[in-house]
């Protein structure tokens, strides 16, 4: 089975959860923006978790289907539509053989995700499907999916409709409260900084990329001047800049950095902040890791039970 795209996105690519085991040659995860999107969709069509989806930024391209498949959509709502109706999000569902799926319009959250019953077949690089486009490597040949490319599909099964339940779906906000924990140099700020940080919102700038999100608003300040030896950095650190902004990084972020990490987003709530854009907001909430650790376990809970449930249902469905 082909999927063909027949018009190209703005930005549309080949992901996985990432590539791991790497950092210390520099090279990044590189995953899903979005990880519980991208994972929920692969569980609603049967498939294991980390296998390749399309990640999809709106304007969204138009995929063919050349022959039946089962796929699922999850993420952003960008009014996906197939041949005219409208195909639901956060749901799987069989589409026919010559069948056009097209986004619409832009109605919440900015990346959505598209798995096919089976999986993607395209290339590894250091063991994931996930596109490194600095590199040039895995997904589709190094490169964003443009016009008349073709994806072929592992094998694609018919699947049930089945919908993601509410308690698995992150809570998208264009100016959300996310949580985070307090990074190592978090106390380098001063209290007037401290409070401003945890007590006021902050926007975000055109400058936000799968790298990184710059913030505007309100500088934030050191208690002393300090030379900063270069350390480790991951997927939502907020790192303090030299103007007194911040920037928090994101799934294709640099694997060290130099400037003050004054906190990092929680792993429950750095989807929330992957579907903000520019001219979003958002407010920092200070929660201790506990919070942090109860809330992913509680989370992993709630999405082995779709799990199980998705793979009851596909079972019998092909009784």
């Amino acid at each position: 089975m082909s999927l063909i795209i027949r018009k190209p996105g703005i930005l549309t690519t080949v992901r996985d959860l990432g590539r791991v085991g790497y950092r210390a040659l520099g090279i990044n995860p590189g995953g899903a923006m979005d990880t519980v999107a991208a994972r929920v969709a692969n569980i609603l069509v049967g498939n294991d978790e980390n296998l390749a989806v399309m990640e999809i930024y709106f304007p969204g391209p138009q995929i063919e289907f050349d022959r039946d498949a089962g796929i699922a959509l999850c993420g952003a709502d960008f009014k996906a539509e197939s041949d005219g109706r409208q195909f639901p999000n956060w749901s799987s569902a069989n589409v026919s053989a010559g069948t056009l799926l097209s986004f619409d319009r832009k109605l919440q959250g900015n990346v959505s995700y598209l798995a096919i019953s089976g999986g993607l077949k395209v290339a590894e690089w250091l063991g994931s499907s996930s596109t490194n486009l600095v590199a040039a490597m895995g997904g589709f040949h190094g490169r964003r999916l443009g016009a008349g490319d073709r994806l072929e599909s592992v094998k694609s099964n018919a699947v049930t409709d089945v919908s993601a339940g509410v308690s698995v779906r992150p809570r998208y906000s264009r100016f959300p409260t996310v949580r985070i924990v307090a990074g190592s140099e978090f106390e380098f700020l001063t209290a007037a900084s401290e409070s401003t940080f945890l007590g006021e919102g902050f926007t975000f700038t055109k400058d936000c990329d799968r790298m990184g999100y710059r913030l505007s608003g309100t500088p934030l300040h050191l208690l002393h001047e300090r030379q900063m030896v270069s350390s480790a950095v991951t997927f939502g650190t907020i790192q303090l800049l030299p103007d007194g902004q911040l920037i928090i990084l994101m799934a294709d972020h640099q694997t060290s950095g130099g400037y003050p990490r004054i906190g990092n987003v929680i792993s429950a709530d750095l989807p929330i902040l992957a579907q903000c854009g520019p001219g979003d907001g958002v407010s920092f909430a200070l929660v201790p890791i506990e919070e942090a650790e109860r809330t992913a376990l509680q989370f992993e809970s709630e999405l082995n039970f779709l799990r199980i449930g998705c793979r009851l249902r596909n079972q019998y469905a092909g009784d």
